[in-house]
């Protein structure tokens, strides 16, 4: 089973940026898509941003969309999250997670399989 461990959360104030890391071990051939979702405290889960292990599209929420950019580096299994132009609504912990695809669905839970720890991304000044 695929696990991930996320790294390069922290404090930011905003307008500023956080880039966050994802390392996924225990290589699999299925890694069809991998994304992040955070859920801050008394909230729901919500996605933010997924891509497609196999060709590398992409898909945000709409919230993020202009401000974080997802990529992926399949030599090492690193998936990573650009953050800019951080808000203080951004403020969340943010998981690495498994899923059956990238698209719509997705930013809703859809085909979720595994997730990381997470890490806390804190957006205040």
């Amino acid at each position: 089973q695929v696990q991930f461990v996320e790294s390069g959360g922290g404090l930011a104030q905003p307008g500023g940026s956080l880039r966050l890391s994802c390392l996924a071990s225990r290589f699999s051939s299925d890694l069809d898509a991998i994304g992040w979702f955070r859920q801050a405290p008394g909230k729901e889960r919500e996605g933010v941003s997924c891509i497609s292990w196999r060709d590398g599209s992409t898909y945000y929420r709409d919230s993020v969309k202009g401000r974080f950019t997802i990529s992926r580096d399949s030599a090492t299994q690193m998936v990573y999250l650009q953050m800019n132009n951080l808000k203080p609504e951004d403020t969340s912990v943010y998981y690495c997670a498994l899923y059956d695809s990238c698209d719509r669905v997705t930013m809703y839970g859809g085909g979720l399989r595994t997730w990381g720890k997470g890490t806390l991304v804190n957006v205040s000044s």
